[in-house]
């Protein structure tokens, strides 16, 4: 066993060398803080920190397909999970800046059969506050991530349902249906099938090239990790197949840590959102929304927003300091 675990870390180590030009005491102090998460096999993935506008570090670690010992590198797609938000949320901001919706239209004007659907406000679904049920706790669930799935079987699955709480009361739980609900708005809105429309309307005009939502339609790709699972202590095995079209708007999409972190600076710096649309997403009087949970943080002494993101074979995170004008991007490949 002591001698598996020293081949692994040796491994591991001897892969991680996508690593891109960085500043070099802030790689000394990075780098060996991660390591012990590699050698432990509790993470394998890419790491991107940014300030001030500038790279100051990245560095892929591990395998993207062990099997095949591919290593993880900088250019490397990562499944994002619930991360995914944040681009559904900025499709229905540009419909939202071109006047085709309004934030205070009602879900009823859009989709039928939605229990509530007369109270349910577009801003109730992008701040997580709608009051649906969540598809995810449902007792089938399992069975829908095994078949392929469209925004509209994910709604139809909700219809008839009763409403948790009353429309933008509060926020309980992270809300999957309420994307899922957007997905379909953005689809009838555009047209498109929701794929086409956020390549269209978010990944094109903010230049993210390598970004893109999983509808079933890929193909293996050498570019894309495949996503393990813990096994006992230091095990890893494949993690469980499923239809990534069965999370489509709230955990579909895939990109690189470099994309995420040009869509960090699109949404908080850059000029893709209209100011109004912009300051909805920084607002901080609501905690959830937009893809972001956001408010003052005690150990960094200052607003963050940030972001995690979990499903079978992948975990990521973000965050965003404006005030520090750091963003960090954790982008992993294992269940952890």
């Amino acid at each position: 066993m002591c001698l598996r675990r020293l081949a692994a870390a040796t491994s591991l180590a001897f892969f991680a060398s996508a690593s891109v030009a960085q500043n070099g005491s802030s790689a000394a102090a990075i780098d060996p803080y991660i390591q012990p998460y590699v050698h432990s096999a509790n993470f394998a993935g890419d790491i991107l920190v940014e300030k001030n506008g500038k790279l100051i570090f990245e560095k892929a670690y591990g395998f993207a397909d062990r099997e095949h010992r591919v290593p993880n590198t900088t250019a490397t797609r990562f499944h994002i999970a619930s991360i995914s938000m944040q681009f559904t949320a900025a499709a229905i901001l540009h419909l939202v800046d071109a006047g085709s919706i309004s934030m205070d239209e009602h879900v009823g004007d859009f989709i039928p059969g939605i229990e509530g659907a007369e109270k349910i406000r577009v801003r109730d679904l992008l701040t997580e506050r709608s009051g649906l049920p969540d598809i995810n706790a449902f007792p089938g669930y399992d069975d829908v991530l095994q078949h392929h799935q469209t925004a509209a079987t994910l709604v139809s699955k909700i219809e008839g349902r009763p409403l948790l709480f009353e429309p933008g009361s509060k926020f309980l739980h992270e809300e999957h249906s309420a994307y899922n609900l957007l997905a379909l708005i953005i689809e009838k809105e555009t047209g498109l099938p929701f794929a086409a429309a956020v390549e269209q309307l978010v990944f094109r005009p903010m230049g993210l090239t390598v970004s893109g939502v999983d509808d079933d339609s890929l193909t293996h790709s050498a570019r894309m990790a495949k996503g393990y699972e813990p096994e006992s202590i230091y095990g890893l095995k494949p993690a469980a197949a499923i239809h990534w079209s069965a999370k489509t708007g709230n955990a579909s999409a895939y990109t690189t840590a470099g994309d995420e972190a040009r869509l960090v600076t699109a949404l908080f710096q850059g000029r893709q959102l209209s100011v109004s649309s912009r300051d909805a997403v920084l607002d901080t009087s609501v905690r959830v929304g937009y893809g972001w949970f956001k408010g003052t943080n005690k150990r960094f002494g200052q607003t963050a927003y940030y972001m995690n993101g979990r499903a079978p074979g992948f975990a990521s995170f973000v965050l965003h300091l404006p005030q520090a004008q750091m963003t960090v991007v954790v982008l992993s490949n294992i269940y952890s």
